[in-house]
């Protein structure tokens, strides 16, 4: 069985990987897809508005899908419809074409999203010990793959095309044979005292089960909402407010993005040694304190530092929001999961829009500080991520592996 759990950990980091490279090379791209589609700038919130809010459709339509159809087939098969999804938006010159495969996939990346973490926590639970933050690592590491091609695509001005295509005839392959080793996770155990939880947290308890879930759905929330204002606003922070150069404007972002990587990679030991809710807490007050140094920096080189110690904070928070959505619902982690992801659109959605709208009628600076008042309020739900001495993680890890559940090597 541990050979069995060790393929399927590596062919789920892998697809995480996947995932990061591709979401990298469409976001990246954008001003490059605007200028071969001729999408305007009125238009253009309208096409990024509703990747996110058909990721959400996708992730909710997961939730039931699982119900019939375990979760490593629909990752096997939501994530070629990714990766094709983003060939059709290099490869055409028509807005209907751009629509629809931006539709497409917005679906497939909240199906993916979803089936993902909900593989990755089923994991979690049969190693009986943290591993949930080493897959958001691989994710991390495909984004910065992902956004150092899309650098050398516009570097040498190549067509959308050959940036993607390439990419995808790599990676999709990969990904299918990869698939083979996922492994779906099997019910709570029968004896790690969940059975009582389960009948007031069952399948069907969708009412209590959101009363339950809210918590995380905020702070899930808050999460993204900062990782969108790095992501959106770190480089017109730095050269419109502090003055920075052109090109050390783009520096914050590719820095973020490495601390996030190297945040995930320790912070699995971090958990096991401290407790998940220790590690939340350090993060998120390490986040808090990165924004405000932002807010405060008198030049650019003190704004990319607070950059930095954002990206070291907030790094923790996403992938601990879904090993805590697992432990709260041990007999219903799937639909907590498929209902939690919808919050990581939520955030994105309203986190870019709500700087820029602060920064254009107030200030930049003060825009800065609603995301750390934000990121600060998780401290208030950080006993959400306790996990119950019956439970595995946060300092009751289990000696041994659990029943891993079923293998997916058939279709």
């Amino acid at each position: 069985m541990t050979e069995v759990l060790r393929r399927g950990r590596a062919s789920l980091a892998f697809s995480f990987f996947a995932q990061g490279a591709a979401f990298a090379l469409l976001v990246t791209r954008i001003p490059a897809i605007q200028d071969r589609y001729g999408v305007s700038d009125g238009q253009l919130p309208v096409f990024l508005a509703a990747v996110p809010v058909l990721a959400g459709v996708g992730s909710v339509t997961t939730e039931q899908l699982v119900k019939r159809i375990p979760a490593s087939r629909l990752l096997r098969w939501s994530q070629p419809v990714v990766l094709l999804a983003l060939v059709g938006v290099g490869s055409g010159d028509a807005l209907a074409l751009l629509a629809l495969s931006l539709g497409v996939f917005g679906l497939a990346v909240g199906a993916l999203d979803a089936s993902m973490n909900m593989l990755g926590v089923s994991l979690q639970r049969s190693y009986g010990r943290s591993i949930m933050l080493s897959f958001h690592a691989a994710y991390s590491l495909g984004g910065i793959v992902g956004a150092s091609l899309a650098w050398v695509g516009a570097h040498w001005h190549l067509a959308l095309w050959l940036s993607y295509l390439p990419v995808a005839t790599v990676l999709l392959p990969a990904v299918l044979v990869a698939s083979r080793w996922y492994v779906d996770g099997g019910p709570a155990d029968a004896g790690s005292g969940a059975g009582g939880v389960e009948d007031e947290r069952g399948r069907d308890g969708a009412g209590v089960v959101f009363k339950l879930l809210l918590p995380l759905c905020l702070v899930m929330s808050f999460a993204y909402i900062g990782d969108s204002t790095v992501s959106n606003w770190s480089a017109k922070y730095l050269q419109d407010v502090l003055g920075s150069s052109e090109q050390l404007a783009t520096v914050p972002f590719n820095v973020y993005m490495v601390t996030t990587l190297v945040g995930r990679a320790i912070g699995d030991f971090g958990v096991r040694r401290f407790g998940a809710a220790a590690v939340v807490r350090v993060g998120a007050l390490v986040a808090a304190a990165g924004f405000a140094v932002v807010a405060v920096a008198p030049g650019a080189w003190v704004g990319m530092g607070g950059f930095t110690m954002v990206g070291l904070g907030l790094c923790v928070l996403v992938p601990q929001t879904f090993a805590a959505a697992g432990r709260l619902f041990p007999g219903a982690s799937d639909a907590a999961i498929a209902r939690l992801n919808v919050f990581n659109y939520v955030g994105f959605l309203v986190g870019s829009p709500l700087v820029g709208a602060l920064g254009d009628a107030w200030s930049y600076r003060g825009a800065m500080v609603v995301p750390m008042v934000l990121v600060l309020v998780t401290l208030v739900y950080a006993r959400s991520f306790v996990a119950q001495p019956d439970r595995y993680g946060g300092g009751h890890e289990r000696p041994r592996t659990a029943d891993v559940g079923r293998g997916s090597n058939g279709l």
